[in-house]
C-alpha cells in the first residue's frame, strides 16, 4: 500500500481533513454519548471512567495530534462544507488492532461516527464512502476486516450496502461502556468487490 497520510477529500456535501486539536474537545463530547460509544469504543474498561473527563483526556489528545499528519496516520474529522462545522469522524487503522491475526498492513480496519443531531442525512455514508474511495484508489489498499456488534444493525447493515461479506464466524468483543462480551458479525471487503458494487448501486 501507499502511505499518503490523511489528505483532504471533499464530497458533495462534506470536507474530510486531517484532525486539529481545535475539534477534539466536540469530537470527545460526541464520543461520549452513549448511543455513540455503546458498540464503537473497545479501549480497556479500567479506563471506562477517566475517558469521561476531558481534563484528563486533553494531554492524550493533544499528543495524538503530534501524529496526525504521518503519512501512516488514516483519520479525519468531518466538516459539513456549506457551514464549516465539525460533524463527526472517520478512520481506516491496521487491521492488526481489531484482529490480531492479521499482519498484513494493506488490510485495514475502519471506523465512523457522526454526532446523532446530524444523522438521518445521509452524511455517515458518504463520508465513509469518500474515506474508503481514497483508500482502495490512491493508498491502494487491498481490503478492509472489521466487524460489528449483532445488537447493532444499523452499523452492520451499512457495512453490506458497501458490498461487505459476511463471514462465517462470530468474534466476542469486550466494548468500553457494555457490561458483558457482545457478539460480533465479522466482514471483509476487497477493492474489486467494494467497485463492482458502488456500480451496481449506480445502475
Amino acid at each position: 500500500m501507499k502511505y499518503l497520510g490523511s489528505k483532504t477529500i471533499e464530497t458533495d456535501r462534506l470536507i474530510l481533513k486531517a484532525q486539529t486539536m481545535e475539534e477534539q474537545k466536540y469530537l470527545w463530547s460526541v464520543l461520549m454519548i452513549p448511543d455513540v460509544n455503546r458498540y464503537y469504543l473497545t479501549v480497556p474498561k479500567k479506563y471506562a471512567e477517566k475517558l469521561k473527563d476531558w481534563n484528563k483526556q486533553e494531554d492524550y489528545y493533544k499528543e495524538d495530534m503530534k501524529h496526525a499528519n504521518d503519512l501512516d496516520v488514516f483519520r479525519w474529522s468531518v466538516f459539513l462544507k456549506d457551514t464549516g462545522e465539525c460533524i463527526g469522524r472517520v478512520s481506516c487503522h491496521e487491521a492488526k488492532s481489531e484482529d490480531y491475526e492479521i499482519d498484513d498492513q494493506s488490510i485495514r480496519g475502519v471506523g465512523w461516527y457522526i454526532d446523532p443531531k446530524y444523522k438521518g442525512h445521509g452524511y455517515g455514508n458518504e463520508a465513509a464512502q469518500a474515506m474508503m474511495d481514497y483508500m482502495f484508489n490512491e493508498c491502494e489498499i487491498e481490503g478492509i476486516k472489521t466487524g460489528a456488534a449483532i445488537q447493532n444493525p444499523a452499523s452492520w447493515m451499512i457495512m453490506e450496502k458497501f458490498g461487505f461479506v459476511r463471514l462465517d464466524k462470530t468474534k466476542m468483543v469486550e466494548y468500553t461502556y457494555v457490561d458483558e462480551p457482545v457478539e460480533d458479525y465479522q466482514y471483509y471487503l476487497t477493492k474489486e468487490m467494494y467497485f463492482e458494487n458502488k456500480n451496481c448501486l449506480k445502475r
